[in-house]
């Protein structure tokens, strides 16, 4: 395998000064607090870069930082409102000061002087200057990388208090889920007299170039979405970041001038990093990936020269959860198993999805549920369109603590407490798209209610996309259309989007831990799932977290402080699972002494089996399952077939048999004619289901009855000759008795009992005539 040239290009950067830690602290956000405090304190003016991990850190390095550095406004005798610590508001106090006896306050006008005069000195722009006092910077911070886990009022205490004269820090936050207008701050002009500090995620490190920048911070650590290749289990995890990202980081400081980059740690850490983050294509699902080579064609995945080729164990478990998915179908050919692309594959390959929110898109077309699946889909593709409850903040703690309540209370009354309130989380998203529309998207009324404009609108464009899709692809008369005012699902509607969840999310299936069974003790709320082994809890944010139903569905499992969490919830009906996730099922075996029913709903004969789910092997309820293709299937469809379970309106004839139904299972059944005769009749046609008058009518087949003749041969099983027969177009059954049958009417003949076509028992005639009912 070719391995691909890595073509680097030089790009004009003013020279950037590195800065280890002679020993890397372990609180990395304590360390960047005292690392912010020292520039802003001794070295000259230029803007602040920190890198931090999450939205929670920006955050609390914000509080720490406004605190410490608080915008006071303070009026002058003439009016004037200044901002103190600023130059102005300097060169306004000494001017004030002129106005009185300088000998009174000589040592404070000599200080100020001098600190005016130093700055002045610093705003020179010597380079070499900078430079010392940065050296001299990193041996004053030495002492303070010991142990490095602080508490708040301890860090505080060991950098000291600021200067009287420190001029204020305006502290900006950036972070991808943060709105664009309060993104679009960093790059306006800052307030004269303030020093720009900007706590960043990695966002700022690749995908933007903030002005102004001279110190950039680097505690070293990145939020990053790591994946399970085996389980599928996405997960997000504070990681180290790569030796390339930490030169993206430091050229930040190189971009308008010479600059310096604090790395909070070591550089025997660094030497340790990796060189280059893992691609893409290795850090997130292949299901979609693999589906994609297979609609080209391309049989053998694995064999593709990928750049970076994902793991085998990668690719093979892709494949399966595909074929459980039926979107690729194994066959073997000349003793290899392949795995080629369904019919339903090719339809899934059409959208921009990952494969299971494909077929739920697909499987809405049956069910004139093609607009509500489009909505709940593109609302699941982004990232939180509801902002966490825990990440609502107020101007005070109690204004915080009332407006989690309300939006609480919020949610709970968008998912009603009719049958749809079992659709969960999922109820509540499709709501909240609903309120988008109405307040056309404004940031304060969606901010009001916890939801986040920049989501629900990339949602909208994902929804518009999608639609777009089905129309071009699909054949209907009519246009799938965004309705602004679509109404919520019914209960009926709730529950097929329910059914429709499982069919495409089975693997993501989690069961209620039974506390009273087995010695260890068990969390209240706790669940198992398939994917991991540790017990899972759903979101206390959830509408169902009072509920807690036995089984249920979720989109993603999130770590919250050592808890992990389930989002987007759904609760599912334990008796699905069997027949919407047949695939993850195990079926136990039939027992020979057990007597086979004839299942109406199936159409078919079966036994009770038992039923266990997933690896963990839950338990379901018994299902029926249909009989082994043996001769024993055809002797018990016979006897099902004469005791009228099969056709309903036959029961009446029973008593007029010669002999009893059971008689096709006896061990002398073969000594009597009627019966050999009936038994190789039904194998000889592969008679071993029977579309009954109550499924004839969803049949989409064609069918027709065979041209009547006025004589019929006696049955051999009646006492009296008769005849039975089906009406094609009435439904309804009719006969008589007698030595020739007496038709309905002559443009409904009626047909013989036992004249079959194919497997499911079909009357037949020269030309095919659709169903009416």
């Amino acid at each position: 395998m070719l391995t691909p040239k890595v073509i680097k290009v030089e790009a004009r950067q003013f020279p950037v000064t590195l800065h280890f830690e002679k020993r890397t602290p372990e609180d990395y956000i304590a360390s960047a607090f005292r690392k912010t405090c020292r520039i802003h304190e001794t070295l000259p003016p230029g803007a602040i870069l920190v890198f931090v991990t999450g939205q929670n850190e920006v955050r609390q390095l914000m509080a720490k930082l406004k605190k410490r550095y608080p915008v006071v406004y303070e009026t002058a005798k003439n009016g004037e409102v200044l901002v103190k610590g600023t130059k102005e508001w300097k060169e306004r106090k000494v001017e004030a000061a002129k106005s009185i006896r300088l000998e009174d306050f000589k040592e404070e006008l000599n200080g100020d002087d001098d600190v005016e005069d130093e700055e002045n000195g610093l705003m020179d722009g010597d380079d070499m200057n900078e430079r010392g006092a940065a050296e001299a910077f990193d041996d004053y911070e030495e002492f303070e990388n010991g142990d490095g886990d602080l508490e708040d009022g301890k860090v505080e205490n060991t950098v000291g208090p600021p200067p009287a004269d420190c001029e204020p820090l305006y502290c900006l936050p950036l972070y991808s889920l943060l709105s664009m207008g309060k993104q679009r701050r960093v790059f306006d002009e800052t307030p004269a007299g303030m020093r720009l500090c900007v706590i960043s995620t990695n966002v700022a490190e690749t995908s933007l170039t903030i002005p102004g920048v001279k110190y950039v911070i680097d505690g070293g650590f990145e939020k990053r979405r790591l994946y399970d290749s085996i389980t599928g289990v996405s997960r997000f995890a504070v990681c180290r970041i790569s030796q390339a990202s930490a030169d993206q980081r430091a050229g930040r400081a190189g971009r308008i001038a010479a600059g310096h980059a604090y790395r909070l740690y070591s550089s025997a850490v660094f030497q340790d990093l990796v060189k280059f983050a893992d691609p893409e294509i290795l850090t997130k699902p292949a299901d979609q990936l693999v589906l994609h080579l297979k609609s080209m064609n391309i049989v053998k995945v694995v064999n593709f020269p990928f750049p970076s080729a994902p793991d085998e164990k990668m690719l093979e478990a892709a494949e399966q959860r595909l074929c459980r998915l039926g979107a690729l179908s194994e066959s073997t050919i000349n003793g290899k198993t392949e795995a080629r692309i369904t019919k339903l594959g090719k339809t899934l390959a059409v959208f921009p999805l990952a494969p299971p929110y494909a077929k739920f898109i697909a499987m809405a077309d049956q069910h004139n549920l093609m607009s509500h699946a489009i909505l709940l889909i593109s609302l699941l593709s982004v990232r939180e369109p509801l902002i966490p409850v825990a990440s609502l903040r107020g101007a005070t703690p109690e204004e915080t603590k009332e407006l989690m309540k309300n939006v609480l209370k919020e949610r709970r009354r968008w998912c009603s407490q009719s049958a749809a309130r079992r659709l969960g989380d999922l109820k509540v998203l499709m709501h909240a798209a609903s309120v988008a529309e109405q307040v056309k998207y404004n940031p304060q009324e969606c901010e009001k209610v916890g939801l986040r404009v920049k989501a629900l609108v990339e949602a909208r464009k994902l929804r518009q996309q999608l639609t777009n899709i089905v129309n071009a692809s699909s054949k209907k008369a009519s246009a799938v259309t965004i309705d602004p005012n679509l109404p919520p699902p019914t209960d009926q509607q709730a529950q097929l989007l329910r059914q429709m969840v499982v069919a495409s999310f089975a693997d993501r299936i989690a069961r209620r831990v039974d506390r009273s069974i087995g010695q260890e003790e068990v969390q209240k709320g706790a669940y198992e799932t398939t994917l991991i082994k540790e017990h899972v809890f759903i979101d206390p944010c959830s509408v169902l977290f009072t509920e807690e139903p036995e089984f249920v569905i979720f989109q993603e499992i999130v770590q919250v402080n050592e808890k992990k969490l389930l989002t987007s919830v759904c609760s599912v009906d334990k008796e699905w699972l069997s027949r919407l996730a047949e695939s993850y099922c195990h079926f136990g075996d039939q027992d020979k002494n057990q007597e086979p029913k004839y299942d109406e709903v199936k159409d078919c004969v079966v036994k009770s089996v038992k039923v266990t789910f997933g690896p963990m092997e839950w338990e379901l309820p018994v299902e029926n399952r249909i009989v082994p293709h043996d001769i024993l299937m055809y002797r018990w469809f016979a006897v099902f077939l004469l005791d009228g379970l099969v056709f309903e309106k036959l029961k009446e004839f029973v008593p007029k048999l010669l002999a009893p139904p059971t008689t096709m299972v006896k061990s002398w059944a073969k000594l009597q004619k009627r019966t050999e005769s009936l038994l190789n009749r039904l194998i000889e046609k592969e008679v071993c289901i029977f579309y009954s008058h109550n499924s004839w009518a969803s049949c989409p087949t064609k069918w027709a009855i065979a041209p009547c003749k006025r004589q019929l041969r006696p049955c051999q099983w009646a006492k009296r000759p008769f005849a039975w027969g089906y009406r094609p177009f009435g439904g309804r059954l009719a006969h008589s008795v007698g030595d020739s049958p007496q038709w309905q009417s002559a443009r409904s003949p009626l047909v013989h009992p036992f004249v079959f076509c194919g497997p499911t028992f079909l009357p037949i005639r020269s030309q095919y005539i659709e169903y009416n009912q």
